[in-house]
């Protein structure tokens, strides 16, 4: 049966809700909102293989006056990406005092071929992804586990690559390190996250 989850963001107002697939991988459609750094509003689709590596994501984003779209498909050994833009974020972003954020995608695809996963920028969902992969639900506690990862940044959509840290911490809990962040999880026996701190709690039907 499909599962529909629901995270309230805590660093900031916003939210996502996702309705996903997970008897073969796992095929996801979410929908994020958040008011940070500009109120914009982010739909995905994802696909993951049987072996928990991702194969596919479709994401865009939309906020007043601009849309963005990334497509990120594996083909062979590295990932095709393909990007659309209207409007002007940038724009947006230095009206409201911010940064620029540059254009979606990547200029070098190659950057990524070492990436079996896929982060999405404020997601609470894109965690499971390793966790499952990994087994980490089985893993001795305290073994490190270092893994290359295809950023995808929100609302910009650029796609950066980065290395991130999963250490099983025992049944329910898992630690996430990227740079100089770090997140001990909550996780449901599923792998899906029930707590991020910083970031988001699931909010379960009543």
């Amino acid at each position: 049966m499909p599962k529909s989850l629901f995270w309230t963001r805590t660093d900031t107002a916003g939210a996502e809700h996702v309705v996903l697939d997970g008897q073969q991988g796992l095929a996801a459609r979410g929908v994020a909102l958040a008011v940070d750094p500009i109120p914009y509003t982010c739909r995905y689709q994802l696909t993951v293989g049987a072996d928990w590596a991702a194969t596919r994501l479709e994401a865009a984003t939309e906020g007043a006056g601009w849309s963005r779209s990334v497509r990120l498909e594996r083909a062979g050994d590295g990932w095709r990406v393909r990007t659309g833009e209207e409007g002007d974020l940038d724009a947006a972003l230095r009206a409201a005092g911010h940064a620029p954020a540059g254009l979606p995608g990547t200029d070098d695809p190659d950057r990524l071929a070492d990436a079996l996963d896929l982060d999405l920028g404020g997601s609470a969902l894109f965690n499971t992804l390793p966790v499952r992969r990994l087994g980490l639900s089985r893993a001795p506690a305290d073994q490190p586990r270092r893994i290359a990862v295809a950023w995808v940044l929100v609302p910009s959509l650029a796609v950066v690559p980065a290395e991130q840290v999963y250490t099983s911490l025992g049944p329910g809990r898992a630690r996430f390190a990227s740079d100089t962040f770090t997140a001990d999880l909550d996780v449901d026996p599923d792998g899906f996250v029930v707590r991020y701190p910083g970031l988001a709690e699931r909010i379960d039907p009543r």
